[in-house]
């Protein structure tokens, strides 16, 4: 009867946020406690849902100042002087300018966000593209190859869903990711090579002429963001080497990453910015991206709360083992990783991380694996999932190269699929995920 319910529960949350009908946030919150009260835990719901919310606090913590920090880092600058760099060496060659946009995007998209990539990666290098004659889909096609990579830092949003709904550290599941990234961000750069080869074949190296307008426009992109005035030009440096630190520390594993975050962001908003007007302005610029992001997660607390309070998500395994061949067992985490590029391309990060990883790891711990293992296979479909027409930064890409849907998913699609695969292999040599 619990499975059912569960089952039920899950299928429920899933409708009514794949069809619009609730905010994630909302049916997040609303669906379990309605789910639970049907099944007899109406007095038992509170604690349940304190425990949940609990449990995911420090990584929501983390989210929000990982978020403001590399806020902030963009906010001052720290990646102009590379766009500058990258436009000033590609030139006319179209094979430098598919690899420049790969470099540029892979770094900006540190921070997580897809909104912010996309437009400072267009800004900078659609001009470009156009002067020369480019396929506009390789710059798009490129952008999120190094954004369904990037997706799964901690702070990105897949991997924050993915230890809130499992209840794990972000070192648990982040730390040992960190050299399969590497290897997804490696296959990037080949897939920019590739496509960067096939247009040079097909352009030549074009001689630009810097007084033709488009030059003058892709200088301009370049310069543009330095002249703002929250731009800090002369805290480069400063601030190059405290996002090096900070990535240390996180390898290192010294101290908690949600203290990290916290330490490293009042260090650079200070530093940055030491006129309280101007924190409050810059903290307020990015508050819409930090609360869409962290109230999602802390609202995950009442769902696995209650799923693991009422003992639906155990009954749930268990009627899933039962279906699961004895021999496909050892091979879940290859399975889940392989899996989750549908599943996430079909339905919204929310829906499977939050409805269906759950089910999965409680069933695969019957097997021997870990729900870390587990948890770590269902980032590497991030790829395909940022090709999806459900991801809200998507359509803000193709409205910004002025392609369509479609062309985008259909080009793109086998170069996404390689980072998955390249990931997966990666995964189960180095041992993060077992076969």
């Amino acid at each position: 009867m619990l499975a059912l319910l569960g089952f039920t529960m899950v299928a429920v949350f899933m409708y009514l946020i794949m069809s619009k009908k609730l905010s994630a946030l909302v049916a997040i919150m609303l669906v379990p406690i309605v789910f639970g009260i049907i099944g007899g835990f109406l007095t038992e719901l509170g604690p349940m849902m304190q425990a949940g919310v609990e449990g995911i606090a420090s990584t929501a913590i983390m989210i929000l100042f990982a978020i403001l920090y590399f806020g902030i880092m963009i906010d001052s600058g720290l990646f102009d002087p590379l766009i500058a760099k990258i436009l000033k060496i590609v030139k006319g060659d179209p094979l430098k300018i598919v690899l420049g946009t790969a470099i540029l995007s892979m770094t900006v998209a540190l921070d997580g966000d897809g909104t912010t990539t996309y437009i400072i990666t267009v800004s900078a290098l659609l001009p470009l593209y156009k002067r020369i004659g480019m396929n506009p889909l390789i710059l798009a096609t490129v952008a999120m190859l190094s954004m369904g990579v990037m997706n799964m830092t901690p702070w990105g949003g897949a991997s924050a869903m993915a230890m809130a709904s499992l209840g794990l550290d972000a070192s648990e599941i982040f730390i040992p990711m960190i050299p399969v990234m590497g290897f997804g961000l490696v296959w990037v750069l080949v897939a920019a090579f590739i496509l960067g080869k096939k247009e040079r074949k097909r352009l030549g190296v074009v001689e630009l002429n810097s007084t033709h307008p488009s030059g003058e426009h892709a200088e301009l992109a370049a310069t543009a963001m330095m002249s703002a005035d929250h731009k800090r030009p002369k805290l480069v440096w400063f601030n190059f080497l405290l996002t090096v630190v900070l990535m240390a520390s996180l390898i290192i594993d010294f101290m908690s990453l949600t203290i990290l975050f916290m330490i490293a962001f009042g260090i650079a908003l200070l530093v940055n910015y030491p006129n309280l007007k101007d924190q409050q302005e810059r903290m307020a610029a990015h508050s819409k991206n930090a609360l869409a992001v962290v109230s999602i997660v802390i609202a995950a607390g009442i769902f696995t709360g209650i799923m693991s309070g009422t003992k639906m998500i155990d009954a749930m395994a268990i009627s899933l083992v039962s279906i699961i061949p004895e021999s496909m067992g050892p091979l879940l985490p290859v399975i889940v990783a392989f899996i989750s590029a549908p599943f996430t391309f079909f339905m919204s990060n929310n829906a499977f991380y939050f409805g269906v990883l759950p089910i999965i790891a409680q069933a695969a711990e019957a097997h021997g694996i870990s729900a870390v293992e587990i948890g770590r296979a269902s980032l590497m479909g991030q790829p395909i999932h940022v090709l999806s027409p459900l991801v809200a930064a998507a359509h803000l890409l193709i409205g910004l190269v002025g392609i369509e849907f479609g062309e985008l998913q259909r080009f793109a699609v086998k170069w996404a699929l390689g980072t998955t695969t390249v990931m997966v292999i990666a995964a189960v040599l180095l041992g993060v995920i077992s076969i």
